[in-house]
């Protein structure tokens, strides 16, 4: 439309523009009161690549109608997911549709080679390096998130698979990808290059399913930031193989912004990013673990008693876990801290960083249920103030809120910082069953003497509390 206007190509500052949404995106994203004005800006960002792009392929009437019908039927089957999938979703969603970035990246590169295949001087040593590379790293980011994706989803135990010599697998299967990259890169002869690029889909295939089926389940929160950073990483190949700065520039935030989370994930968890990649620290407990001890009898509470003690309360933390999305009874839970806080009781929430499937994702289920940011609180500005809290109330967490973690040094979990509601007056941890956590590991908490178990439905038990609250 420009050129037919005499403006001449504006894709280029539609592409800045573009880049500095997405930019804007990210940074909104920081922060819970900015969030949705970060979901906007990149909306708008992606909204603005599409149409830079079509300005810069300037495609004939037939090649629009093409894009057209295939931007609509994606579109159309994104929106019919996303309208299905709820919070408690989120985390295996995200997971897959990883796998189509990987896949879209893997495809694009193969397509390219063919393009530019009898082109020698086109077909440069930058531009094969990143169109390997955009194979590789797609081939891996498409089969590791489809088992994260498994492992998430209930397909796939937890467990991490851990074959005879995984170690020596891995490196097998890296230097042979780093020799299909050598003769890729001496621009054979097109048969020769299209099997080492065969080789490096097989090859980074087969390292991500094994890389991430060795992940223990206490690790697959990592997982899903690493994930995203090598989707990141996957376009920012492709942006330098095609020439598209916007794309390189999206594929660099991806990509950096996912390896932070991830730094800021490991340092969450205790856990070394090396080990957690190959499967080796989290999978297994380092020694004869207090979880073998025998704790003792665990002391059980009704709602009824629940509620007199909330009532009685003059601060109460509220930890919620992954049980609560499952049972998804955030409106309860946000109705309850309004009462409380409506009755002159102090009441907060307290948030690990990898709290769920995910990072963020109980955040977001607060947020969907109308909990207010400014009572809202990160692990590490709550434990302080347990001590001289009331109560302490967990709903759906375990290993969160793990003392195993501080007091037992073979725990499999140990080392890892957790939410500390065993130093309140009272915790009363609501759950299910008294069955250990996602990461497999026996909670000490359980069993102590301020500590109390409301076993049952949390949906159930919520709406008992809310209702029980409301006749006091």
């Amino acid at each position: 439309l420009a050129g037919i206007t005499g403006y001449g190509d504006l894709s280029p500052v539609v592409s800045l523009l573009s880049g500095i949404c997405c930019i804007g995106g990210i940074a909104g994203l920081s922060s819970q009161s900015t969030a949705r004005l970060g979901n906007v800006l990149g909306q708008t960002g992606i909204t603005l690549g599409l149409a830079a792009t079509m300005g810069h392929l300037q495609p004939t009437p037939t090649e629009t109608l093409q894009i057209a019908g295939l931007l609509g039927s994606g579109g159309a089957i994104g929106y019919g997911i996303a309208s299905r999938v709820g919070p408690q979703e989120l985390p295996q969603t995200v997971a897959a549709f990883h796998s189509l970035v990987g896949i879209a990246a893997a495809a694009t590169a193969i397509g390219e080679y063919a393009h530019l295949v009898h082109d020698a001087k086109a077909l440069d040593l930058s531009t094969a390096v990143s169109l390997y590379l955009a194979t590789w790293i797609g081939g891996i980011t498409a089969t590791g998130s489809v088992v994260a994706f498994g492992k998430l989803n209930g397909m796939i135990g937890s467990a991490p698979l851990a074959l005879p010599m995984r170690d020596q697998l891995n490196i097998g299967m890296g230097v042979a990808s780093l020799g299909a990259m050598a003769l890729f890169c001496t621009n054979p002869s097109p048969a020769t290059g299209f099997a080492a690029l065969t080789a490096a889909t097989g090859l980074s295939g087969a390292l991500g399913l094994h890389m991430t089926a060795s992940i223990g389940g206490a690790d697959v929160p990592v997982v899903i930031t690493v994930l995203n950073s090598y989707s990141g990483w996957a376009l920012c190949a492709e942006g330098f193989m095609l020439d598209s700065p916007l794309l390189t520039i999206v594929g660099a935030l991806i990509g950096s912004s996912g390896a932070i989370l991830t730094h800021i994930m490991c340092e969450a968890m205790n856990r070394d990013i090396g080990n957690v990649l190959l499967g080796g620290y989290g999978s297994v407990a380092k020694g004869p673990s207090a979880m073998s001890m025998d704790h003792g009898e665990h002391t059980e509470i009704d709602v009824d008693e629940t509620a007199k003690l909330l009532k009685e309360a003059t601060s109460v933390i509220i930890v919620p876990g992954y049980g609560l999305a499952v049972a998804k009874a955030q409106y309860a839970v946000a109705e309850i801290a309004k009462m409380l806080n409506d009755s002159g009781i102090k009441t907060r929430f307290a948030i690990h960083p990898v709290a769920g499937r995910m990072p963020g994702q109980l955040n977001v289920l607060l947020a969907e249920a109308g909990v207010p940011y400014d009572i809202v609180f990160e692990m590490d500005e709550i434990n302080d103030e347990l001590p001289s809290t009331d109560i302490a109330l967990v709903i759906g967490a375990n290993d969160t809120v793990n003392s195993a973690a501080v007091e037992d040094p073979n725990s499999i979990i140990a080392g890892m910082p957790v939410i500390q509601v065993w130093k309140a007056k009272q915790s009363i941890v609501m759950k299910r069953t008294m069955g250990s956590g996602y990461a497999g590991a026996q909670n000490p908490v359980f069993f102590k003497h301020n500590n109390a178990m409301l076993l049952g439905d949390a949906k159930k038990m919520c709406d008992g509390l809310r209702s029980k609250l409301s006749e006091l």
